[in-house]
């Protein structure tokens, strides 16, 4: 086990399913190519599921596990990018921790499958163990409120949220990014 570093900061990690990662400093991990793959495996399954001939069993058996293959190498090039860029800044890294979240939460039946396939808590392992070999310490941040309040003033309001993607405070009227404030 490493030492720990000397940290001087905090790079806080938004997860979420349109963007995978979004941290403190403004750079966005998107989701669109793990989207684009899911969707193109859930199609390709379906329709050999529907012809149910020997040679589309094989293929289905051929074709098993790469949407997960693919997850994982997405979130391991994720997790290796916010350890280095946190070692580099001698900062702690803060996690929102989502654990429980599919019980909390309720989606759209045409949500359903990416909400399902959402992989947060294989990213949160990946950012983990590699933060722990670098001995940059982890918080984990209860998420409640965290997409509400204002990053400058501290104001929480449902308000401060008028679509999905933006922020803006209905107090001091800060407004960025909704995943980056």
């Amino acid at each position: 086990t490493p030492k720990s570093i000397d940290v001087h900061g905090i790079l806080g990690v938004d997860l979420g399913i349109v963007n995978i990662a979004t941290d403190s400093d403004g750079q966005v991990f998107s989701g669109k190519e793990v989207e684009d793959n899911r969707r193109k495996f859930d199609h390709r399954r379906s329709n050999l599921q529907r012809n149910g001939s020997k040679s589309a069993k094989r293929k289905l058996r051929k074709i098993s596990g790469k949407q997960s293959r693919f997850q994982k190498d997405t979130n391991h090039r994720i997790s290796k990018s916010i350890v280095r860029k946190a070692q580099d800044t001698n900062r702690s890294i803060a996690l929102e921790d989502l654990s429980g979240i599919r019980d909390r939460v309720t989606v759209r039946r045409n949500q359903r499958a990416r909400h399902a396939n959402w992989s947060f808590y294989d990213l949160r392992v990946k950012i983990n163990y590699k933060a722990r070999m670098a001995g940059i310490p982890i918080i984990l941040v209860n998420p409640k409120n965290t997409s509400r309040m204002c990053s400058v003033c501290g104001h929480i309001d449902p308000s401060n949220r008028p679509t999905q993607s933006s922020f803006k405070c209905v107090q001091c009227g800060f407004a960025d990014l909704a995943d980056h404030n």
